[in-house]
């Protein structure tokens, strides 16, 4: 899909945010842990996963463009509802925390 396919499918899909208890299977009990892997199984590295802090937010690494090549739309909504945020300033995934 594209980059802004995905970001669509987000818009979409709003209302699965923070609903982590939806997600089956986990791959972790935690949200963010869960984010990780996910985000890790599609696009392997050995960076670090958060690229960045400021105030209580969090951007992630990989890129939304690496991301949105591989992605299925069932993957955008576990990030979703595990508090992935799609976040327009820095064109990046965003977390708050």
């Amino acid at each position: 899909m594209t980059t802004d396919e995905m970001k669509e499918l987000w818009e979409l899909n709003n209302d699965e945010y923070i609903r982590f208890e939806r997600v089956e299977p986990k791959r972790h009990p935690r949200p963010d842990m869960n984010a990780f892997m996910l985000l890790h199984e599609l696009c392997p590295g050995d960076s670090d996963m958060v690229a960045a802090a400021s105030h209580d937010e969090i951007y992630l690494e990989p890129s939304l463009d690496d991301v949105a090549e591989i992605i299925t739309g069932s993957q955008c909504i576990e990030l979703i509802r595990c508090g992935v945020r799609i976040d327009e300033e820095v064109d990046g995934f965003a977390m708050f925390r």
